[in-house]
C-alpha cells in the first residue's frame, strides 16, 4: 500500500490567503506526486462539496475534501498557514489545513485510515504537535499516526472503570457527511469524547465511504436515547424505532456534542419517542450499498423491491409530464392528432392542430424515456452511477427489440448486477480512477447489451406481446378481477411499495397504449383517489368519530383525493389502521372492479378529477369512484362505531384535537 502522506505532499509554510489558492497549492503537490491527473477537474470537484458545507472547524483546522475520478490512489497533503485561511469555522481562520482525495471507488483500508485522521484531528496534543513541528518528514508521519499516543479508552471501558454509582446514561448514534470521509468520523470521536466526559456510555455507527459495521441490536435496544448527526439519510432507520431522538446535522455532532447528549438525556426523561419517517435508503435493509459493503439483514425480496422502487420513482416524472402532455394533445386535436406530420416540417402559429400536434410529440419524446430511464435508474440503486450508462443501454435495447416495459426491468437488474461483479474484482491502485468512468461502464454496457440483444431480449419481448394480448381481451368476470386485485394493491398502503407497484404496471401500459392498458390506468387512477374522499367523507358525516385534527385533515383531502393523490388518507390509516385500511381496501376494490366493468379507460397517468374530460365513459367512471368512496365510507363509520359500547359515550373534542372519554 501506498503512503498516503509523504514529505513532498507537506507545507509547513503554505502562502495561500483563501481556501480555493490552498486547495489549488497542496492539489499541485498531489499532481507533481503523480496522484491527480486532472488539476482543474479535482479542483472542480473539491469546490462542489466545498458549496455542499463549509469544511472549516473549530480550532482552526481546514478539511477540503472529496471523491473524485481525478485521483489515482487516496492521497493527503497538509499545509500550514501563519496567516491563516478562513474555511467557514465559527471560531475564525484556520492554520491546519489537509487536503483529502479519495478516488471514486477508493477501496475500504485507505478509507479506514483516512477515517482514523479525522478522528485524531479532534485531539488537541495531535494538533498542537503539527503546529510546533519544523521537518516535513516527521510531519508526515506524526499524521500517518507513526507518532501516535496511548489509544483512547472506548466509552464503555471508561465508565467501568469509575466507581459504581447508579446505572450509567446510554445513547447510541449515527453520524454520517456526503462524502462519508472526514466530517463522518470526527462527530464520532466527539461524540465519545464528550461521553467520557459525562460518564455516559455511548456507541457510534458511522455510515461512512468505507461501509458500515451496524450497531448490535442488543446495544440498540438497551440505549436510553439516540442522536442522528447527519447530512445525508439515516440507513435503517426503523432499528432505532421507539427510542427518544435527537436529529441534527453532523456539524453540531463535531462542535456541540455536550450539548447534544444533554438533550437526549432531557428526551429521554421526558419520556419522548422519536417519530421514524421515511423508508430505508437504497444502501439500507440489507442490500449491497453502493461502497460495495454488502447488508447482513433483509432478504433478497427487500432488496429487489427497493431496486425497482428506485426505478420507478425516476420514471414517473417522464410519465406525468408525457402523459399529461400527449392527453392534452387529444383534448385539442382529438386522437387522430398522433399520426400528424412532424412539427418541425409544419407548424402553423394560429393553428390548434399544430399546437396539438407540437404538444403531442413533446410528450411523445418524454415517453420514449420511459424504459431507458426505469433501466437505468434500477441500475444506479443496485450499483450508483457506475451503473447508469449500462442500465440506460440496456434499456434502449428492450425498446428496439420490442421487449417494452418488461424488458426495461430486467435491462436494469442484468446492469446492476453486472456492474456489482466488475467492482467486486480488485485492481492494480493506478486503475481505480478510470474504473468507475471508463472500465466498468464499457464492459458492462457490452455484457447487458449481448444478454439483451442475443439471449433474453426476444423471449421478454414475446411474454410482454402476451400480456398486451391478454390485457387487450379481458373482458367479463376477467376483467372485473383484475380491477379487484388492481384496486386492493392501491388502497393497501397508500403510496407504499405495492401502491408502485399497480401503479407502475399501469403507467408501464400507457408507453404502447393498447385499449386493455387504457382500462388497466382507468380503474387504478380510480381506486387511488377512493381512500382521501372516504375519509374526507366520513369526517363530514359523522364528525363525532374523529378528533378536530382529523376532521382538518378531512377538509384537505377532499383536493387530494379529487387530484388522485392516495397519500391523502395516510393521517387516518396511521391513527386507526385496523379499521381505516380494510375499509379504504374494500372501497378501493369494488371501484376497481366497476371501472373495469364499464369499460372506462384514461390515457393519462395522473390528474384525477382534472382530466375527466380524458377519459372514456367518464360519467360512468365518476359513478365507480363514487360508489367506492360510499362503501369505504360506510365501513369506517360502522367499524369505528362499534367500539362504542353502552357504558361509554362518544368521544368529546376538548378542543386541543384529542378525543378523550365524555
Amino acid at each position: 500500500m501506498s503512503e498516503l502522506i509523504t514529505a513532498d505532499l507537506v507545507d509547513l509554510d503554505l502562502s495561500a490567503g483563501t481556501k480555493s489558492a490552498a486547495a489549488r497549492s497542496l492539489a499541485g503537490r498531489m499532481v507533481a506526486a503523480g496522484r491527480v491527473t486532472d488539476l482543474d477537474g479535482f479542483l472542480a470537484d473539491v469546490a462542489a462539496r466545498e458549496a455542499q458545507m463549509p469544511t472549516g472547524l473549530d480550532g482552526g483546522i481546514g478539511i477540503p475534501h472529496c471523491r473524485s475520478e481525478h485521483v489515482t490512489t487516496p492521497t493527503l497533503a497538509f499545509g500550514r498557514s501563519t496567516r491563516g485561511i478562513d474555511f467557514g469555522a465559527p471560531d475564525g481562520p484556520a492554520d491546519l489545513v489537509f487536503l483529502i482525495a479519495a478516488p471514486a471507488g477508493a477501496d475500504d483500508d485507505h478509507l479506514t485510515i483516512l477515517s482514523g485522521l479525522a478522528r485524531r484531528l479532534m485531539d488537541p496534543g495531535f494538533t498542537a504537535a503539527l503546529r510546533a513541528e519544523t521537518d516535513p518528514v516527521a510531519a508526515a508521519a506524526l499524521v500517518r499516526g507513526e507518532e501516535a499516543g496511548a489509544p483512547v479508552a472506548d466509552t464503555e471501558d471508561a465508565v467501568a472503570a469509575a466507581p459504581e454509582t447508579t446505572e450509567p446514561f446510554r445513547v447510541v448514534a449515527v453520524t454520517s457527511c456526503p462524502t462519508g470521509i472526514a466530517h463522518t468520523y470526527m462527530a464520532a470521536e466527539s461524540l465519545e469524547a464528550a461521553a467520557r466526559a459525562q460518564g455516559v456510555v455511548l456507541h457510534v455507527e458511522t455510515q461512512g465511504s468505507a461501509g458500515f459495521e451496524r450497531l448490535d441490536p442488543a446495544v440498540i435496544a438497551a440505549a436510553d436515547a439516540v442522536i442522528w448527526a447527519h447530512d445525508v439519510d439515516v440507513r435503517e432507520k426503523a432499528r432505532f424505532a421507539g427510542k427518544p431522538v435527537v436529529d441534527t446535522g453532523v456539524k453540531a455532532g463535531i462542535n456541540r456534542p455536550a450539548e447534544l447528549i444533554a438533550e437526549a438525556r432531557r428526551k429521554a426523561e421526558r419520556g419522548e419517542v422519536g417519530r421514524i419517517s421515511g423508508p430505508d435508503d437504497e444502501t439500507g435493509a440489507g442490500q449491497d450499498g453502493p461502497d460495495g459493503q454488502e447488508g447482513t439483514s433483509g432478504n433478497f425480496g427487500v432488496r429487489l423491491r427497493t431496486y425497482l422502487m428506485s426505478g420507478v420513482s425516476y420514471m414517473v416524472p417522464f410519465v406525468a409530464a408525457g402523459g399529461l402532455l400527449i392527453a392534452l394533445s387529444f383534448a385539442i386535436g382529438g386522437y387522430e392528432i398522433a399520426s400528424a406530420k412532424s412539427v418541425a416540417d409544419h407548424f402553423v402559429w394560429g393553428e390548434a392542430a399544430s399546437w396539438a400536434a407540437l404538444l403531442n410529440q413533446i410528450g411523445t419524446a418524454a415517453f420514449g424515456f420511459l424504459v431507458p430511464v426505469l433501466a437505468g435508474y434500477i441500475a444506479y440503486g443496485m450499483a450508483d452511477r457506475p451503473a447508469l450508462v449500462p442500465g440506460f443501454v440496456g434499456g434502449a435495447v428492450a425498446l428496439t427489440v420490442d421487449a417494452g416495459f418488461l424488458g426495461g426491468l430486467v435491462a436494469g437488474l442484468l446492469a446492476g448486477a453486472a456492474v456489482m461483479a466488475i467492482q467486486r474484482v480488485k485492481v492494480r491502485p493506478t486503475l481505480r480512477g478510470i474504473m468507475p468512468v471508463l472500465v466498468i461502464p464499457l464492459l458492462a454496457s457490452i455484457a447487458v447489451g449481448f444478454l439483451m440483444f442475443i439471449v433474453v431480449g426476444k423471449p421478454i419481448a414475446s411474454l410482454q406481446n402476451a400480456l398486451t394480448d391478454w390485457l387487450n381481451g379481458l373482458s367479463g368476470s376477467n376483467a372485473v378481477i383484475l380491477g379487484v386485485v388492481l384496486g386492493l394493491m392501491m388502497c393497501f398502503d397508500m403510496g407504499g411499495p405495492l401502491n408502485k407497484v399497480a401503479y407502475a404496471f399501469a403507467v408501464g401500459g400507457l408507453a404502447d397504449p393498447t385499449p386493455g392498458s387504457l382500462k388497466v390506468m382507468a380503474a387504478v387512477m380510480a381506486a387511488g383517489m377512493v381512500p382521501p374522499l372516504a375519509m374526507a367523507l366520513a369526517t363530514t358525516v359523522r364528525r363525532g368519530l374523529f378528533t378536530r385534527t382529523e376532521r382538518e385533515n378531512g377538509r384537505a383531502a377532499w383536493v387530494l383525493g379529487a387530484s388522485f393523490i392516495t397519500e391523502g388518507a395516510i393521517p387516518f390509516a396511521a391513527a386507526d389502521p385496523l379499521r381505516v385500511i380494510p375499509s379504504v381496501m374494500a372501497g378501493g376494490a369494488v371501484t376497481g372492479a366497476l371501472s373495469m366493468a364499464f369499460g372506462c379507460t384514461l390515457r393519462a397517468p395522473h390528474g384525477g378529477v382534472f382530466v375527466v374530460p380524458l377519459i372514456g365513459e367518464p360519467f360512468l367512471y365518476l359513478l365507480a369512484v363514487a360508489v367506492g368512496t360510499a362503501v369505504s365510507t360506510a365501513l369506517v363509520v360502522v367499524l369505528k362505531g362499534m367500539r362504542r359500547t353502552p357504558a361509554s359515550a362518544a368521544p368529546a373534542d376538548d378542543g386541543s384535537g384529542v378525543a378523550v372519554a365524555a
